[in-house]
């Protein structure tokens, strides 16, 4: 907070497209979708007109023994899309649960698998089991099963017990023996998948303990607060595989990765942009389907609405919810609920939102801007403080580092990230790093001429941020 007040912050005052504008008139690019919420840019005529249009009816009304129009239509949506697999299996999600963000998305979740758990008769003590480098949210619950000590460390006397796994983090694994190469694509997994022998290890011991684990908690394909960090591909089917053998139910933390933000495929194809004018729309926007894997719970928020309004959502199954019926005086109801569930404003944005996200336009647009971007990082690697450039789909993170040959790391103290970004920020381009993780992550109304200005802005702070160091 003492660097905060330092300074003047930047007000910002306007946006339009993938542009903000400050109080004084100067213009940034919005490199991280406003906190990674933004899809389809700022001012989006399509989501104002449905906003607008839901005003003139009603802003908000209760869902406590209530039911509204635009919720119930966006509830039907999502899970709809949310059940969209390559093999066009039948329904599998059923029921939708509204909150406010993130964290209340994943606390839903934690909520309605504790109880489950117990009411099944699977334990009496139901136990969570979630990723080493895990952010799921501030609320106690998310931080319970979180494991990022800067973030969480300070409250652990508040909190239940959670236990935490090794995560894939090919750049940084200590079974990864592969000497450190120059090149802008590059596979570090050189290995024997000890990281999902560690998974299948800890399900094992905890089974024997009597007590199984009643959840495992995850980020599909790329865990952000962790720093942007991409979990090789055939993982996530291989340890959720593990998980529901031993009968754990699958929390799936979508909130950063959903609704197209992982991309068209999981590798960058030069053809895709052809493709995707040409083929059927895609409806596949949630990162879980891409391995085919079905979770029990879907946690979503920041894009639903488009970046619009706070809004969450807890997908579940039929079998989660049949165990919350019950006689009135079973009492047997889910206790727990929000001020805005279901709010139309919100419902209404998320609607417009979809409708986009579902249109051969946007897929064709983000198809582009994937492979702008693609192109574009790989100007990076040729900068000595640059370690390691990952990049799933529309999400990337450049881990920046003292020596790319021995991959040391910047302490946090040093505020490499902070310093690089507020050399960005100079330049007219705005973001967030995580640590010495600098993450791109632009709406998708981007064009390649603005990400190409953005991977160009943050070159140019990488070398006046580090100019006067001994580059290794």
């Amino acid at each position: 907070m003492r660097d905060w007040l330092r300074s003047e912050p930047i007000v910002i005052a306007s946006g339009k497209g993938a542009v903000l504008r400050d109080t004084k008139g100067k213009e940034y690019l919005d490199a991280n979708a406003s906190i990674w919420t933004n899809l389809h840019g700022h001012a989006h005529p399509r989501i104002n007109t449905a906003m607008q249009k839901q005003l003139n009816k009603i802003a908000h009304s209760s869902a406590l023994g209530l039911a509204n129009e635009p919720a119930s239509y966006l509830a039907e949506r999502l899970v709809n899309a949310a059940n969209t697999s390559k093999r066009g299996k039948g329904k599998h999600f059923a029921k939708v649960f509204y909150s406010d963000d993130g964290s209340t998305a994943l606390e839903v979740a934690l909520k309605l698998a504790y109880e489950y758990t117990r009411r099944t008769g699977r334990s009496k003590k139901p136990k969570f089991l979630s990723l080493q480098g895990a952010y799921h949210g501030d609320t106690v619950g998310a931080v319970s099963v979180g494991h990022i000590d800067l973030f969480h460390k300070a409250y652990s006397g508040m909190l239940f017990q959670a236990d935490k796994v090794m995560a894939p983090y090919c750049y940084r694994c200590p079974f990864n023996k592969a000497k450190p190469e120059r090149a802008d694509a590059r596979s570090y997994r050189k290995c024997n998948w000890e990281c999902v022998g560690k998974v299948e290890q800890t399900f094992a011991k905890q089974k024997k303990k009597g007590n199984p684990y009643a959840g495992f908690v995850f980020e599909p394909l790329m865990q952000g607060a962790a720093g942007m960090v991409p979990q090789p591909s055939g993982w996530l089917k291989k340890v959720t595989d593990i998980a529901k053998g031993q009968g754990a139910l699958l929390i799936a933390d979508e909130v950063m990765t959903g609704f197209g933000r992982t991309g068209i495929s999981c590798r960058v194809h030069r053809d895709a942009i052809i493709k995707a004018q040409n083929r059927p729309v895609s409806k596949t926007l949630f990162a879980c389907q891409r391995p085919e894997v079905e979770p029990d719970f879907l946690c979503l928020a920041k894009g639903l609405t488009g970046g619009y309004l706070p809004m969450a959502a807890t997908l579940t199954t039929q079998s989660v919810f049949d165990t919350f019926l019950g006689e009135y005086h079973e009492y047997k109801t889910f206790f727990h609920g929000h001020s805005y569930t279901g709010n139309q404003l919100g419902a209404a944005a998320g609607l417009a939102s979809l409708d986009l996200l579902e249109g051969k336009q946007s897929l064709h647009q983000r198809a582009v801007l994937q492979q702008a971007m693609h192109e574009s990082l790989k100007e990076l690697w040729s900068s000595p403080y640059v370690g390691d450039v990952r990049q799933v789909g529309l999400v990337a993170g450049i881990e920046l580092v003292k020596d790319w040959r021995t991959r040391k790391p910047f302490d946090l103290s040093e505020q490499a990230g902070m310093r690089v970004c507020k050399a960005m920020a100079k330049r007219g381009v705005l973001t967030r790093p995580i640590g010495s993780v600098i993450a791109l992550m632009p709406p998708y109304c981007t064009t390649a001429k603005q990400m190409k200005q953005m991977v160009m802005v943050l070159r140019e702070a990488i070398e006046e941020t580090f100019s006067n160091s001994k580059a290794p």
